[in-house]
């Protein structure tokens, strides 16, 4: 299974007083940088490889995967016009998506436990988002609200009823089908000139417009994870998240280990 990261953005937002911040996927954890978390996931659960959308300082993160003797695991395609937002880098790994049976389309930004990705691809549903119901309630987070076991919206700015909600984790599992729908779409919103919008409308519009229950969800509720939008974000993931998913890992070793 291929795994497809979208990783072109500056990340402002992350060191606002900085001309020229690191790229987020370089930002390290526990002396890892957070691509080295990433591939060391992927190559525990069956992921074969990697393709990252990359466009901010692209050179930082490619000498990156190779000082991680990388270079046969990930490949790169860039984005010269990633400060026009996520949709145009989605349009760059079109052929990336729509070329495999089943692919994994995530954000680069996310420190996580390994559990994660494992319920994802273990997800008996051929599509599939992950949801967490312990979250900071506003318009930041990217909500999923469920209503008879169904996603019913899956944006920032909500507008219908539901059985309860939680916030994205940013990471799909898609199928050929579905990765094809969701490139079409997104060529729609280029000719259309939507292209500052978040991707995550993309995947909703597909959403609206197919079957019920053609997209589901895993809810990862408890499992340790974050995204990294903010400096808060970078002291919650080291003090907070990395312990817990380090001390996590180690308990469920010692459970396995015969005695």
């Amino acid at each position: 299974m291929k795994a497809v990261m979208l990783a072109a953005g500056v990340g402002s937002r992350l060191a606002p007083d900085e001309t020229e911040p690191s790229p987020k996927v370089l930002l390290r954890f526990g002396g890892k940088s957070l691509l080295e978390h990433h591939l060391e996931i992927f190559q525990q659960h069956g992921i074969d490889e990697l393709v990252i959308g990359v466009g901010y300082k692209n050179q930082e993160i490619e000498q990156e995967i190779l000082d991680l003797g990388a270079g046969d695991f990930v490949r790169t395609i860039l984005n010269k016009d990633y400060l026009d937002g996520s949709i145009v880098t989605l349009w760059t790994l079109r052929d990336e998506l729509r070329c495999e049976t089943q692919v994994i389309l995530l954000d680069a930004d996310i420190l996580y436990d390994n559990r994660i990705l494992e319920r994802l691809i273990k997800s008996q549903h051929r599509n599939s988002m992950l949801l967490d119901r312990n979250f900071e309630p506003g318009d930041e987070p990217v909500k999923i609200c469920v209503r008879d076991n169904e996603i019913v919206e899956f944006r920032k700015w909500l507008s219908t009823s539901f059985d309860f909600l939680g916030e994205s984790v940013g990471m799909f599992k898609l199928s050929h089908d579905m990765a094809c729908q969701i490139i079409a779409q997104t060529e729609l919103y280029l000719n259309q000139g939507r292209r500052n919008e978040a991707y995550e409308e993309i995947i909703w519009d597909v959403i609206l417009t197919s079957p019920r229950g053609i997209f589901a969800y895993e809810d990862i509720t408890g499992l340790p994870w974050i995204e990294i939008d903010f400096q808060a974000d970078v002291m919650q993931a080291k003090l907070n998240i990395l312990p817990r998913i380090l001390n996590e890992k180690k308990q469920l070793q010692g459970l396995s280990e015969p005695t």
